[in-house]
């Protein structure tokens, strides 16, 4: 099997019993990776990047495959996406305020996951009960605390939780599949309960529907995998030029390969490959 062409971040999904099942979109192609998993995988960097957004080519890739006039310019690629507790939209000076009013100006969820610690997160919708972030960030475990009624409310409570709680995933703890099992069902009631004046200052400020609690239970969430790595090796597209190895799983947006290698995709979005399977 051959495929050709830019890539971009792996599309999620998971099945009735939590499987994360992954798609690699690949130029006009869409290919199930994990039909792949225990197969030979040789990828060549055509040394060709386009934007993800504009499509024009570049030189450099910036914020996992835009241009740098796309950088600049694209309320997606602001600041206040990260920290959404800096929304800039009720100044006037938001860059794309059409976008903003699309992307921002609906519910998101407050979550707590387990990805090696716990950590506090924002996403925007369910499916099936789980989040495609949860997904991303390789998360064994996850649960929604609070739904919110825009993108700025969420990041102000993302930041009363972050008092108790981090918001950062160890990525090579992450890739080693290594975890306590934690019960974040009673996390979540300890940190509701601990963020309580901060949430009702967002109430008197905003209004009780700005902020309220989700009924809802952990969930556990598997990864296609055969090994884990024991040391993690994550492989620079740029120096290499290219990678050959056995597909031993996918967590994350990584790619998991033999001899303890690993590759961000994510990262590498907008970059031309040409990729062969074989085996």
């Amino acid at each position: 099997m051959h495929y050709s062409g830019p890539i971009a971040k792996m599309l999620t999904s998971v099945d009735s019993q939590n499987n994360a099942q992954y798609t690699l979109p690949i130029g006009p192609e869409r290919v199930a990776m994990n039909e792949l998993i225990g197969k030979q995988i040789e990828v060549q960097f055509t040394q060709t990047i386009t934007c993800v957004h504009c499509e024009r080519p570049t030189s450099k890739s910036f914020n996992q495959g835009y241009c740098y006039p796309c950088l600049q310019r694209l309320a997606q690629c602001d600041t206040c996406i990260v920290k959404p507790e800096l929304c800039h939209y009720s100044k006037g000076t938001c860059r794309e305020p059409q976008w903003a009013e699309a992307h921002c100006f609906n519910d998101h969820i407050v979550y707590l996951s387990n990805t090696g610690n716990v950590k506090v997160g924002i996403t925007r919708q369910l499916q099936k009960g789980v989040s495609t972030r949860w997904i991303d960030q390789g998360a064994t475990q996850a649960v929604a605390m609070f739904r919110v009624a825009n993108r700025l409310i969420s990041g102000l409570v993302e930041t009363a939780c972050k008092q108790y709680v981090g918001d950062k995933t160890n990525w090579r703890t992450m890739l080693k599949n290594e975890y306590e099992t934690l019960d974040l069902n009673a996390l979540k009631k300890e940190i509701i309960s601990k963020v309580q004046s901060d949430i009702d200052n967002i109430h008197e400020q905003y209004g009780l529907l700005a902020v309220t609690p989700i009924e809802s239970f952990a969930v556990d969430i598997h990864y296609p995998a055969q090994q884990y790595p024991t040391k993690v090796s994550s492989i620079n597209l740029e120096k290499e030029g290219g990678f050959m190895g056995q597909l031993l799983g996918i967590k994350g947006q990584y790619w998991l390969l033999d001899n303890d290698r690993v590759i961000n995709i994510r990262k590498y979005g907008g970059y031309h490959w040409d990729i062969t399977v074989s085996g």
